[in-house]
């Protein structure tokens, strides 16, 4: 039997790092198989962004035509850009055992949990504010007004924390991977998980002697 996968949300001011830690994740390789969610979005693909790969793109007509069809486990609009996730493009990959992450926002995750009570949600947090700024600048992808943007918008976000089971400080990158990597570690260790994984163990175990 299939153990099912997990399904993780990870949130993020932008610039905390969070799309570096997954991809790093991904990157590490696993006895189980891992994948980012595909999301749909209306906003243009940045420069070296492919289609399909990183997003679906797809116009705003496209959008609210699935948004009336139901198709999405969350979707939201941010800085007048739509963004959502496939119900079912992510419950066919759970079901064939894939780890599944989710990197959306807090409203996304708060639609989520009400659909499957059971995702694992974890918040990265940026060291201090002076920080986040830094990495913002350092991208090279916004200018000035939209870097105050992304900071006010930050304070929003972090302020629904206390919403997520955990929480990983992006200070150390590799210290930060770690941690996430253990997060994902204990999702597969739960009886739950290990019940399905181990089935054929536990009923020799239990097995009545002759």
């Amino acid at each position: 039997m299939t153990v099912p996968g997990n399904l993780f949300i990870l949130s993020a001011p932008s610039g905390a790092g969070k799309s570096s830690l997954i991809s790093a994740l991904l990157k590490q390789g696993s006895n189980r198989p891992l994948q980012v969610s595909v999301s749909h979005t209306t906003r243009e693909p940045r420069p070296g962004e492919i289609n399909g790969e990183h997003y679906h793109f797809v116009s705003v007509a496209e959008f609210k035509s699935l948004i009336k069809k139901n198709a999405f486990y969350e979707w939201a609009e941010v800085f007048g850009n739509y963004y959502g996730t496939s119900e079912s493009a992510i419950d066919q990959q759970l079901a064939r055992g894939v780890d599944v992450f989710l990197d959306i926002d807090w409203q996304g995750a708060q639609q989520v949990r009400l659909r499957k009570p059971q995702v694992t949600t974890i918040f990265i947090c940026p060291p201090s504010k002076e920080e986040l700024q830094q990495r913002l600048k350092n991208r090279g992808q916004d200018c000035d007004d939209t870097i105050q943007d992304r900071m006010d918008k930050a304070q929003d976000e972090c302020s629904h924390y206390q919403e997520f089971d955990y929480i990983v400080v992006n200070d150390d990158f590799d210290l930060a991977l770690k941690e996430l990597n253990t997060i994902v570690d204990n999702q597969r260790l739960k009886q739950s998980q290990q019940s399905i994984a181990h089935q054929q163990l536990f009923a020799q175990l239990l097995q009545n002697q002759q």
